[in-house]
């Protein structure tokens, strides 16, 4: 798992961060703002906002113009599966189930996919064990 997580930060540049909320004390908005301040492209994803961190927010991942690294998911478990398989459609290089979030379904169907997946970890923990 550490080969394809430090895999998976290395190679990822653009970020959507799915579920991320405009309240800075949410653990969502904290990770993606330690994520922008280290250079990475932070998306955000929330239907119900037009804008997180000077950046522009879509209501989903199918309606991101480019493309994206990784899929970062801030959600209850129980919407992963759905969001895994437009993570599929977009061509998504990666998935990220944050801490608490947990789905075998969406890491079976991301796997068959050949998305690497990481499930029920912080990403920004694993940047901080990294040192970045």
């Amino acid at each position: 798992m550490e080969a394809a997580i430090d895999r998976i930060l290395s190679e990822t540049r653009t970020v959507a961060v799915v579920g991320i909320s405009d309240k800075p004390e949410r653990p969502s908005h904290a990770v993606a703002r330690y994520l922008k301040e280290r250079g990475f492209r932070i998306i955000p994803v929330n239907p119900l906002l037009t804008e997180v961190l000077g950046e522009k927010a879509y209501p989903s991942l199918s309606d991101i113009p480019g493309k994206v690294d990784l899929v970062d998911v801030f959600r209850k478990s129980v919407e992963v599966p759905a969001l895994a398989e437009e993570a599929v459609r977009i061509g998504a290089r990666f998935f990220w189930m944050q801490e608490g979030v947990v789905s075998e379904q969406a890491r079976d169907r991301l796997e068959r996919a050949g998305i690497p997946v990481v499930m029920d970890l912080c990403v920004k923990k694993e940047l901080a064990k990294r040192g970045r």
